[in-house]
């Protein structure tokens, strides 16, 4: 039987749940190395602002959760809920004394504090991972690194998945365009007025605006096609490499909506990304194997709609946790584990499919004013 030594337990990933594991092995004295293709820790940005709720668990253990209320921002946890004709639905504004609930947080200060909280040499970064068998891992560059434990940390489009399990990510009919407008209190004080402090939604029939304050003064606009296919992006005729022009064609694409609401695209800068939406099945299991194991993403890809990063997060730690209280028994852990993140993702899925499902009526902004707002 497997027993944990140095470097025996290799992540692929080094997303959150991939450094929540490496963190919570490392306190508890358990070696683990974080296999990253990435070249450095700023080789790409990291996207926009989480919602921390159930994920603060993990940082909890993780001995972070003072270092994580520093850089929290209590204020995101503001909301306005708005239809496309400008009628305002509900608005939050957060008290300055309320508990941090479910905080804001940039994900690249997130991913950051877990990064600093780990020894040096932790993360390998420019490791590409290609394949693993026979507790051999191998990567693009020929390198290779044996293994006790291989935990796929590595997203919706995992290479460690397949190890486990056929399930593959398929499209759920909506595809975003996501947006900014940068130094937004400066460049566009009306615009950073009416936006708020935290979360603003503007839900139609079939599309959707989510705008969202960022830690660094920019404002990250998402705008949601839903009942797309995924050829839409290819027959939509937005101009991707003509960002002016792109502006223009999406404005287009949300008629009678209110002047403000196709201000906030007008005043975006030249980041124009298009992105597919995919999804794991809901409540995707496997038979456990005792050298292999999968967290975040790579296990329950959701819809976006604030489980994700808390997932993940989750994940990580509770792996973690399992693996310090077994330490001499590697396959009595990944199944405790896998038995336990089966339960909690599988909810998690079956509510994020179901918000995914008012967003998509057409009715979503009435619909979601009542789920905010029960009777």
């Amino acid at each position: 039987m497997p027993t944990i030594t140095t470097a025996a337990v290799a992540v692929v990933g080094a997303g959150l749940g991939g450094l929540a594991l490496a963190r919570v092995l490392h306190i508890h004295g358990i070696d683990a190395v974080v296999y990253e293709r990435e070249a450095s820790r700023d080789a790409r940005g990291q996207g926009g602002m989480l919602d921390i709720h159930s994920g603060q668990r993990a940082l909890r253990e993780a001995g972070l959760i003072d270092r994580f209320h520093a850089i929290a921002r209590g204020e995101g946890q503001d909301m306005r809920l708005l239809e496309p004709d400008g009628t305002l639905l509900l608005q939050e504004d957060t008290p300055e004394d309320a508990p941090l609930d479910r905080p804001e947080v940039d994900r690249a200060d997130l991913r950051d504090l877990l990064l600093d909280s780990l020894p040096d040499g932790t993360v390998r970064w420019g490791h590409a991972f290609t394949s693993a068998a026979d507790g051999l891992l191998h990567f693009a560059d020929g390198a290779s690194t044996t293994y006790d434990l291989l935990v796929g940390a590595d997203g919706a489009q995992s290479r460690v998945r397949p190890l486990l399990t056929d399930a593959r990510p398929a499209h759920i009919g909506q595809n975003i365009v996501e947006l900014g407008i940068p130094d937004i209190d400066r460049t566009h004080p009306d615009l950073a007025a009416m936006v708020g402090r935290g979360n603003y939604w503007v839900l139609g029939d079939g599309l959707s605006l989510a705008a969202q304050r960022n830690g660094d003064g920019r404002v990250r606009i998402g705008l949601s096609f839903y009942n797309t296919g995924e050829d839409w992006f290819a027959t939509s005729r937005i101009p991707f490499d003509d960002p002016a022009a792109a502006r223009t064609r999406l404005i287009g694409l949300l008629p009678g909506w209110h002047p403000r609401f196709t201000a906030l695209i007008a005043a975006c800068d030249d980041t124009v990304v298009p992105r597919a939406i995919t999804t794991l099945p809901v409540g995707l299991t496997w038979p456990s194997t005792p050298d292999v194991t999968l967290i975040g993403d790579a296990a329950h890809l959701m819809p976006p709609v604030g489980e994700g990063a808390n997932m993940a997060l989750l994940d990580g730690t509770l792996l973690g946790l399992a693996l310090a209280a077994h330490p001499q028994d590697i396959p009595r852990a990944v199944a405790e584990y896998e038995r336990e993140m089966f339960a909690r993702t599988g909810s998690a899925a079956r509510e994020s499919a179901r918000i995914h499902t008012i967003l998509t009526s057409p009715d979503a902004s009435r619909r979601m004013l009542a789920f905010f707002q029960p009777a």
